[in-house]
């Protein structure tokens, strides 16, 4: 979290399945504020839009696959003795969730068959940093750039039911991208129930915990002048530690063992030595591991050491909280790259690194660094964009560039030129690794039926043909260009359509809520002039 502050004409190109052999504003403010000014509204006065037949149509395919069936596919992304491997016009056998079998060649099972001549499957992504439900108000608006903190606080104001179509929306988006695992961590204790109520019914594979301190206290903490703030505020995030930790363990293992909740403090300036103490308790007890945003920036390395001695690594290494579970850290733009490094790599903790984070164009981190030092790198999505492909493409773009400018600027700081298998890799294996499930982030026997297909021949990104080396055609696509979404097997994304649920009635009550927070930010005259 880095808050800154000033339907298929062409039945060879479709897809199809075949069934032969084949700050201090008052929630009571913020309310009443939206009723006197008839802004009030509410995701049930949205009408429900009609299921169009493309949606009918798809909805009864995905049914038509079953439990177990066969993905035929132009391209396959495989795991084979732990190299990852192209094979090109392969088959993948799915038994109840389960990758049975790939093969180069054919099945000749009688099963139900899901034909992408033009596609390439590849595993899931994995995103190891999320905020689900505070995307969709604040993208197009901070870019200017303006701070996304008052949004962010308005959106915590929201009834139970807006927050829900809120946080519904930005799932969707994810799934809609070929996210399929997420670690959440979600802004408040209520937007992390929010989430584990719209993964469940859509069977989304989930490691959501909510963020200590969460959104209503965080920024006076975080943002102090004086440090008696953060000791002041220990009792009531020691509160909070318990709270979420009722919450990890209420809905560990819901939704068939897909929902597995984790800790995840804000980062450690926001933190003291009793809650650090209280937060490696708690997830000692969980066995799940922790999420942290870890030296997100040098003011956090810089205020850790000077109250308590250690760089955050350092510290949290103190605490025992690297060695017990996954751990998951989020930006790293502050590390100390002579002393973190090799504490992280004996840990196995995975770096999140977000490209997006912060909005489009808010700098790069330092990913290739991270490659040059042979840390755990995952490509995580952030708060803005959920888009999980166009994130791939940035963490390449953008950590090339950022090479290239060390090489002229800081010739003596290690770095990698990243390329796009390992932005895949960190997409799917390493993170997989990291959180300790060899059954996820990789097609082969034995690991779980979380596929996804994109189309690699169509206009923009492709050249009307099944490209020869198709990683490469990713740094030319986006979420849209995703076709098929599944999980354990479970079609969410068909054909390029969200059918995990009705997309256009996600879309209009997620929007409706969006509007309602502009609104209000229009009459606090928060949407400042921006340069031109």
């Amino acid at each position: 979290m880095r808050v800154r502050t000033p339907g298929s004409a062409d039945a060879e190109r479709s897809q199809g399945v075949n069934q032969s052999d084949s700050s201090g504003f008052s929630r009571r403010g913020f309310i009443q504020s939206l009723a006197l000014s008839g802004l009030a509204v509410s995701p049930a006065t949205v009408a429900a839009a009609p299921k169009t037949d493309q949606t009918l149509k798809l909805e009864k395919l995905s049914k038509q696959l079953g439990e177990n069936f066969i993905v035929e596919a132009g391209w396959i992304l495989t795991d084979s003795r732990g190299e990852l491997k192209l094979v090109r016009n392969g088959q993948v056998l799915v038994r109840r969730g389960v990758v049975e079998d790939v093969r180069e060649g054919g099945f000749t099972d009688a099963l139900p068959r899901l034909k992408l001549p033009r596609q390439l499957l590849l595993p899931g992504f994995i995103s190891g940093h999320t905020h689900c439900c505070s995307a969709t108000p604040t993208r197009g608006i901070i870019e200017g750039p303006r701070s996304y903190a008052r949004p962010l606080e308005l959106v915590e104001m929201l009834s139970d039911d807006e927050m829900d179509a809120l946080t519904a929306l930005n799932l969707a988006e994810l799934l809609r991208s070929g996210c399929t695992t997420h670690l959440e961590m979600s802004l408040s204790l209520r937007q992390a129930e929010s989430y584990v109520r719209s993964a469940i019914p859509w069977g989304v594979r989930a490691y959501p915990g909510a963020m200590i301190p969460g959104i209503e206290r965080l920024f006076a903490i975080w943002f102090r002048s004086d440090d008696k703030v953060l000791m002041d505020s220990e009792q009531g995030t020691l509160d909070e530690i318990a709270a979420n930790l009722k919450f990890c363990k209420a809905h560990m293992g819901k939704g068939d063992g897909l929902i597995r909740p984790m800790m995840s403090p804000h980062a450690c300036d926001t933190q003291t030595p009793a809650t650090m103490r209280a937060l490696a308790s708690a997830a000692k007890e969980l066995g799940t591991g922790l999420h942290i945003h870890l030296s997100q920036g040098q003011q956090e390395t810089d205020t850790v050491k000077r109250l308590w001695g250690k760089t955050p690594t350092q510290w949290m290494e103190s605490f025992g909280m690297l060695s017990e579970g996954p751990v998951f850290g989020a930006h790293m733009s502050g590390l100390d790259w002579e002393i973190d490094p090799p504490i992280l790599k004996k840990h196995g903790v995975v770096y999140a690194h977000c490209p997006s984070g912060g909005g489009a164009g808010n700098g790069t981190q330092p990913y290739p660094e991270a490659l040059a030092a042979g840390m755990a790198v995952n490509i995580g999505i952030d708060t803005h964009s959920n888009d999980y492909v166009e994130n791939l493409k940035l963490a390449v773009l953008y950590g090339q560039a950022r090479h290239e400018l060390l090489g002229e600027l800081d010739p003596e700081r290690d770095s990698q030129r990243p390329t796009i298998w390992n932005a895949i890799d960190g997409a799917t294996r390493i993170p997989a690794k990291g959180l300790g499930r060899d059954d996820l982030g990789a097609i082969r026997p034995g690991c779980r039926a979380d596929l996804i297909s994109v189309e690699m021949s169509d206009m923009l990104n492709g050249t009307g043909a099944l490209p020869p080396e198709p990683l490469n055609n990713l740094l030319y696509a986006n979420g849209r260009m995703v076709r098929t979404v599944m999980t354990d097997g479970r079609v969410q994304v068909l054909d390029g359509q969200f059918v995990a649920d009705e997309p256009r009635r996600v879309l209009d009550e997620g929007g409706e809520v969006a509007k309602k927070i502009w609104r209000q930010l229009e009459q606090e005259a928060w949407f400042t002039d921006t340069p031109r």
